[in-house]
């Protein structure tokens, strides 16, 4: 151990109880700046998997149409296209050839047809508007987690009855109907009856009210479409992608493609204000802690400045003065960040284990926590801000006595 460490921690065990507490308030904010961190992290990670479990990474729906204007010139007209100015087609009139266009670009790991419309639907002890969804099941479970969102019945009920459905969990509520019950859909002038093979919950309220899912063709009868489709619903390999993806895609198909981010904008930028307001609200303990230690570090200059001057007059240099209050700010910090990573990583495993039961925009029965090294990382990189600025102005302060001033008493 060298001479400046030894002497940088008899200076710290001068102030104990004020370092103490200093320390105390590190270690509190570094634990709780990480556990903050990996809560809202985590709900938004669940929040993401949920949407692109259930509405997929990219969805490709209407056309797109180029607006044409014409002009003269010479006597002649001819018409040109306005790119900033298009027209949107609703609907895929060719939805096969559209999915082997999209299969061909990379990255590309599931596409499934759905065709969508609003129907009434009539339980036993209310009717209710609903949107049905016709789909081909085994496309569906490429891009979608349906089949780990199935609470009562079987996949495999929806899958052999080509006149069942599957409803969602507050709908079928709402309706009084469970798995194997009768309900009518009323679309298009006719009124149809069906069978619930299965009931299955998102834990997004508004899917969940009014969704149902039925087979391709039995929803094109009911609707009385042709062969066209509402939109192709893609799963990627990286989600990140999807924004470079969907744009590529739409230039290409010429077709409107949304990514996910785009979608959920709305949700994303409140859990990032969430992230973010956590931070700063927590960074406060790690402040307060530096302005403790700011003034304990001030309080041990204005008292060991005879100490300070004997180290001058024995040959410390001024460099070296303060590389030993620096050493007192380092001592702090490292024993605060390893103690705080350590309580905030104990309190993050045990807040995960809380029963928490949240219907919403997901579905959870516990606290939500995400495990990144980045937490602990920002959390370190935090306290080392405030704690070495908080040391540096002492040490500067006690590297510019001189040990004549101190024997005169003209020290400042």
């Amino acid at each position: 151990m060298s001479p400046n460490i030894r002497i940088a921690l008899r200076f710290l065990t001068a102030k104990r109880r004020s370092m103490l507490m200093s320390l105390t308030g590190i270690v509190f904010g570094v634990g709780f700046f990480i556990f903050t961190q990996a809560q809202t992290s985590g709900f938004e990670e669940f929040f993401i998997k949920t949407i692109l479990g259930t509405n997929g990474a990219l969805r490709i729906e209407d056309s797109i149409q180029d607006t044409l204007s014409t002009m003269s010139s010479d006597g002649s007209d001819f018409a040109f296209a306005h790119r900033d100015s298009v027209k949107y087609v609703e609907g895929i009139a060719e939805p096969e050839k559209l999915r082997q266009a999209v299969g061909q670009f990379g990255g590309v790991t599931g596409i499934a047809e759905v065709l969508t419309g609003a129907v009434l639907v009539r339980g036993s002890i209310r009717s209710d508007a609903a949107r049905v969804f016709g789909i081909n099941v085994e496309d569906q479970l490429r891009v979608s987690d349906l089949g780990r969102q199935i609470v009562f019945g079987h996949l495999n009920d929806f899958k052999v009855n080509p006149s069942g459905l599957l409803i969602g969990r507050v709908l079928a509520s709402r309706l009084g109907v469970n798995v194997g019950e009768p309900i009518a859909l009323e679309a298009a002038g006719q009124m149809r009856h069906y069978r619930v093979s299965a009931i299955f919950e998102t834990g997004v309220s508004d899917i969940d009210r009014q969704r149902l899912y039925m087979h391709m063709q039995e929803t094109r009868s009911l609707l009385q479409q042709g062969d066209g489709a509402s939109f192709l619903q893609v799963a990627i390999a990286d989600r990140n992608r999807a924004p470079a993806l969907a744009a590529h895609m739409q230039r290409t198909l010429q077709h409107a493609v949304t990514p996910w981010q785009e979608r959920e904008k709305t949700w994303l930028e409140v859990f990032r204000a969430l992230r973010i307001s956590s931070a700063l609200t927590v960074s406060t303990l790690i402040i307060i802690s530096g302005l403790g230690m700011f003034n304990t570090l001030a309080m041990i200059v204005m008292e060991k400045t005879k100490e300070i001057a004997i180290l001058r007059s024995m040959g410390y240099t001024r460099q070296d003065i303060a590389h030993i209050f620096l050493w007192q700010g380092v001592i702090v910090l490292l024993v605060g960040v390893i103690l705080g990573w350590l309580f905030g990583a104990g309190i993050t495993f045990s807040v995960s284990r809380l029963p928490l039961r949240i219907r919403g925009i997901f579905s959870t029965d516990s606290f939500v926590v995400a495990w990144s090294i980045w937490h602990y990382v920002f959390a370190a990189l935090t306290a080392a801000v405030v704690v070495m600025m908080a040391s540096l102005i002492p040490a500067r302060r006690a590297a510019r006595l001189e040990p004549g001033d101190v024997i005169r008493g003209t020290s400042q």
